[in-house]
């Protein structure tokens, strides 16, 4: 099999661990069972076919260094994990467009020097497959800026963040008509706040329990937090997360679901609560109290490794459009969404070309 080769948007904690993780696992073969992947091997893919070509960046912390070095550079905060040899990647500076919300601007050291040549050129100077995007969220015009690009640029998208564009019909045209593969929207972690909360609600729902309410609060110290402040840059957001849960329940329920603060000593950190209040037999009342720590980052990054492997399979396969197996597997906001074992079986499906996306 050939490289699979990655340009990244935005190169916060997220990146961090997605770029530590590719060297950690370089070594790991065949079938041995690790955390965090759904296969070492996934359709003949394994970790170290990854490859980072290019990485872009508004920070001038981050710009200009070499992406090995820049994943550790702050403000990111996330857990080291792996070393992680010189690349020859130098991050470059991207538009700013609506990337940086009026909370984080005394954090965020925005790279005034001179703009790159057009990233669509960069993107073909590469040679890349497929672009990665991990814009903070509220990204909306810069991330709909970026998937143009990749467009241009014959790539495939992988998005990560809540703008939604593996879920929009409008999108999903122009990656079928382009003849290239789009996964997304909104990354779900691997044992994340999203994933627990819907287990627990399809559980109750499964077993004959009538679901009244629920709400899930996070808390966290990243700049993903400081951010997600601003409400207005939430709307997508809530709706990606609500929609996720809701979808586990066949009838509407009072839903709350959303970041609610940042505490800077927490770092990377995220803390959940998660609260269902519903009625079994003779109307006899139950509530479920559940907290979740972990650290955000790692989270995502096995995840989104397998989001990778799955697009290069659609790309060598031709596939155009939206991806929906592994979109309805790894993110908060699929064009379909499934309970998690339906969408992994699709994924499992996919992977021997047993279902078409």
């Amino acid at each position: 099999m050939s490289e699979i080769r990655v340009a990244i948007v935005g190169v916060g904690n997220c990146s961090s661990a997605i770029v530590q993780g590719v060297h950690f696992y370089q070594s790991v073969y065949g079938d041995q069972n690790v955390p965090g992947l759904l296969h070492i091997d996934f359709g003949g893919y394994k970790p170290s076919d990854i490859r980072f070509v290019a990485a872009f960046d508004i920070d001038v912390r981050k710009v200009g260094k070499d992406l090995s070095e820049a994943i550790f550079s702050a403000p990111n905060n996330t857990r080291k994990f792996a070393d992680v040899p010189k690349l020859n990647v130098e991050v470059m500076r991207g538009p700013i467009i609506d990337s940086v919300g009026k909370y984080v601007k005394s954090t965020i050291k925005v790279d005034r020097g001179k703009k790159p040549m057009s990233l669509v050129e960069i993107l073909k100077q590469v040679d890349a497959d497929i672009v990665l995007n991990y814009l903070p969220v509220g990204s909306e015009r810069a991330s709909k800026w970026y998937a143009e690009q990749a467009l241009k640029a014959k790539c495939a998208l992988v998005n990560c963040i809540p703008v939604f564009i593996a879920s929009d019909p409008e999108w999903q045209e122009k990656f079928r008509k382009a003849g290239l593969p789009v996964a997304g929207d909104d990354v779900m972690s691997q044992i994340g706040a999203t994933v627990l909360h819907k287990s627990l609600v399809k559980l109750l729902v499964d077993r004959g329990v009538v679901v009244d309410r629920s709400y899930q609060l996070n808390i966290g110290g990243d700049t993903d937090f400081l951010n997600m402040l601003e409400e207005k840059r939430l709307r997508s957001k809530r709706i990606s997360k609500t929609s996720a849960v809701q979808a586990m329940v066949p009838y509407q329920i009072p839903l709350r679901i959303g970041p609610s603060d940042f505490v800077d000593f927490l770092l990377n950190k995220k803390i959940c609560y998660i609260w269902v209040k519903g009625r079994y037999f003779g109307d006899t009342p139950v509530s479920i109290d559940a907290k979740l720590d972990i650290w955000d980052a790692p989270n995502s990054a096995g995840v989104v490794i397998d989001a990778i492997r799955a697009t290069k399979i659609a790309l060598d396969r031709k596939i155009a459009g939206p991806l929906i197996s592994v979109s309805s597997y790894a993110f908060k906001h699929p064009p379909v969404q499934a309970p998690y074992e339906v969408a992994k079986q699709w994924v499992e499906e996919f992977i021997e070309g047993k279902r078409a996306n």
